[in-house]
């Protein structure tokens, strides 16, 4: 046990690093952009992805993932699926050309024409860099994986801010992606040692076939799960209301990915050396779980209590129209925090059967509230639709790892969540208070009121619970744990 905390200490900091670092120029490059063009302009942008994200699955095909759970792969093999993923995605990207027509009339704008058709091109520079960016996961260089993620987002930002300024609209934001796909593509490509090959070998995708099939699955279907909202609300609402909707959303994904996702992309390579030694896996979720919930639960408090703040500091007046949605899909944060680290221990225990059927069950109930919340007609409702549908989901992908995976009773994983609880209720009082006796201050007198209050709790909450020194300790080796 002692290596597999050291290992994902390391990976974990590393990851930080290039994450934290590529979320900061996000947040830049987002804020100045809010500002210069409009919540309609964005809309047309939140559309196109939704069917980019799409495509982008279909070309991924849970191939990266598989690439990094199989130890026998050679050179020539990765050439092979390598060679494959390029015309794969030329393929897809002729085709999400030709739909550019059918989406413009789905929506009944003729501006998705022309905006879908460049977006295909960020969809065949996004297929080319699966291979080459799962090789550096399984090589665990995740330092180079990270940095050259940040360097391509810097670029990315100088180019959509430039040609926003420029007046290209919303084109600004598609030639931005493509911008930063060819520019990782580059920095990531000449670290592989990959070779386009002229022919492909059957024998080479067989390799990864049996893994990547129920993981292509559940990315399928997982796709319904997670933009079907964004699909119906550009549809039966507006394009300003889907824009406003996607802010609020995207806002609220930015605390799981800058936690979650340093800790994700780590575990599965990891991991996956540990496939046949169970407890070590259930042990490491559960610290992972544990970690997440102590800063998840109390953050979910503060944001639904800032989200007011949050809004107009980031973007600006325009964009008052996503403060009540931040709000409730703030209470999700949590959830969906430990929800995002579910996947990596299915692939690592190499039960993605059990993440497919996680997958179904997700999307059945996603689908359903998605449905619910575009017939009341608000996209507040759409919220709390989601919220209700991730709480339950928590549950059964909590029961599958713990009861199918783990074998064992499933209040071994919600007693780790007893100690952050308290936290979060602690954070709560003081800020109902404030909210309740608050005065006419300004915005970022009642942000740093709330931020140093929220602050303040979280550590008296730590130390009530003595948990200020484990929680500084929770990935440092024990002596008494052996591999």
């Amino acid at each position: 046990m002692n290596n597999v905390n050291r290992e994902l200490k390391n990976g974990i900091i590393i990851s930080a690093i290039g994450k934290y670092s590529y979320y900061l120029v996000q947040f830049v490059v987002l804020g100045v952009l809010a500002r210069i063009l409009t919540p309609s302009e964005f809309g047309i942008v939140s559309v196109i992805n939704v069917f980019l994200i799409f495509f982008s699955m279909l070309i991924d095909m849970g191939i990266g993932p598989a690439i990094i759970q199989n130890k026998n792969l050679e050179n020539k093999q990765l050439n092979g699926i390598f060679s494959f993923t390029i015309i794969f995605s030329i393929i897809l990207s002729l085709l999400f050309a030709l739909m550019s027509k059918p989406i413009a009339i789905f929506y009944d704008d003729s501006k998705l024409i022309g905006a879908s058709i460049v977006m295909s091109i960020a969809l065949f520079t996004s297929g080319l860099n699966i291979v080459p960016r799962a090789i550096l996961l399984k090589q665990k260089r995740f330092l180079e994986a990270n940095m050259a993620q940040v360097i391509s987002s810097v670029i990315s930002g100088i180019v959509g801010i430039t040609l926003a300024l420029l007046n290209f609209s919303y084109y600004a934001l598609i030639f931005s992606t493509i911008a930063k796909n060819v520019s990782m593509l580059i920095i990531i490509f000449l670290k592989t040692n990959l070779k386009i090959l002229t022919k492909i070998r059957k024998e080479d995708l067989i390799a990864i076939y049996s893994f990547s099939k129920n993981q292509f699955l559940f990315n399928f279907i997982n796709y319904f799960s997670r933009n079907l909202d964004r699909l119906l609300i550009g549809k039966f609402l507006n394009l300003k209301e889907l824009s406003y909707y996607e802010r609020a959303y995207q806002l609220s994904l930015y605390p799981n990915q800058i936690l979650t996702n340093v800790i994700t992309p780590v575990i599965q390579p990891i991991m996956s050396e540990y496939e046949d030694k169970k407890e070590i896996i259930k042990k490491t979720y559960l610290t992972i779980s544990r970690l997440l919930a102590f800063i998840g639960m109390p953050l979910s408090v503060f944001l639904y209590f800032s989200s007011e703040e949050i809004i107009y500091i980031l973007f600006g007046q325009q964009w008052t129209g996503s403060i009540l949605t931040l709000q409730i899909l703030s209470l999700s944060i949590w959830i969906q925090m430990i929800l995002s680290s579910t996947g990596s221990i299915f692939q690592s225990t190499n039960r993605t059967d059990l993440l497919l059927l996680s997958g179904i069950m997700s999307t059945i109930l996603n689908i359903i509230g998605i449905v619910i919340g575009i017939w009341l007609g608000e996209i507040h409702y759409v919220a709390l639709a989601i919220l209700i549908s991730f709480s339950i989901n928590f549950i059964q992908a909590n029961y599958l790892l713990m009861v199918k995976v783990f074998q064992v009773k499933q209040y071994e994983f919600y007693k780790v969540l007893g100690h952050p609880f308290i936290i979060s209720v602690l954070v709560l009082v003081p800020l109902l208070a404030l909210d309740y006796f608050i005065g006419n201050y300004s915005i970022i007198t009642l942000m740093i009121s709330k931020a140093i209050l929220s602050l303040s709790m979280f550590l008296l909450g730590l130390k009530i619970t003595g948990n200020i020194e484990i929680l500084g300790k929770i990935f440092k080796s024990r002596k008494k744990d052996k591999v």
